[in-house]
């Protein structure tokens, strides 16, 4: 696929240096975000910073990310932008959608004119917007997000602007990546964290049972699974009672008596 020309405009020297700004801004938001919701609602500032800056107007701007397997999740510059953007999400069509789809900006000029989208449209005018950009961020297989930004201006989203939403788009999912690889393993290892304490704990049981009850470690492991199943808790949970002597077979009884 061929680079689209919105990709192509060269950097003046001032501009250059506001992006790098921005890069660092994000860069540094990594670090100090306490996780991807974070993460969003600062990046979603400082995009609605740097467009506002580009059209010497006042625009929010608002994000869905989408993850496999994960609930989605939307943030904004602003409770109004993500207010905006939910109308978007509720009707299932508009800019950031089609932005997904066409790997695109997607522009909404002027909501009392545009004829692609009639609900959203009247939708936005009752709420005092008149124009809309979809800017898609990519983020790979796994995950998909976009960009809306919102004016109550129509027409305000010109050429030079929309070069300036995807330039910024394009740092700000350099970063969104890297905090969701960050995320991911951090994940990883809460996940791998609960399953040792959880495996501990079943071994911890499993030598009171071989304490109380003079068995082998398999024969205690035995019946740590029975009594899972007939009591239909998980067996870490009927562990942990074992250790707590919260089970109705006490660990202070022989767990192999009738």
């Amino acid at each position: 696929m061929s680079p689209h020309p919105y990709n192509e405009s060269p950097l003046g020297g001032q501009m250059e240096t506001e992006h790098n700004e921005d890069l660092q801004r994000l860069y540094k938001l990594i670090s100090g975000a306490d996780d991807v919701k974070a993460f969003l609602d600062g990046m979603t500032r400082y995009a609605a910073a740097a467009l506002s800056r580009a059209t010497g107007a006042r625009v929010e701007c608002a994000v869905t990310l989408w993850r496999r397997k994960r609930a989605v999740t939307i943030a904004g510059s602003s409770d109004d932008a993500i207010l905006l953007d939910g109308i978007e999400q509720a009707i299932g069509d508009g800019p950031a959608q089609a932005a997904l789809e066409t790997l695109s900006p997607e522009l909404l000029s002027d909501a009392g004119t545009d004829q692609r989208w009639p609900k959203y449209c009247k939708d936005l005018s009752l709420a005092g917007v008149r124009s809309v950009l979809g800017v898609p961020l990519s983020l790979g297989a796994d995950s998909a997000a976009a960009l809306n930004f919102f004016a109550t201006e129509a027409g305000l989203f010109t050429d030079e602007a929309i070069k300036e939403a995807v330039l910024f788009a394009n740092i700000a999912a350099d970063a969104l990546r890297i905090a969701l690889r960050i995320a991911t393993a951090d994940t990883l290892a809460e996940d791998l964290k609960a399953a040792m304490g959880r495996r501990t704990a079943i071994d911890l049981a499993c030598g009171m049972i071989m304490a109380q009850s003079h068995c082998t470690q398999d024969e205690a492991f035995a019946f740590l699974q029975k009594a899972s199943q007939n009591r239909n808790e998980k067996l870490h949970a009927v562990a942990e009672g074992i250790i707590t002597g919260t089970n109705r077979g006490s660990a202070t009884t022989t767990f192999f008596q009738d």
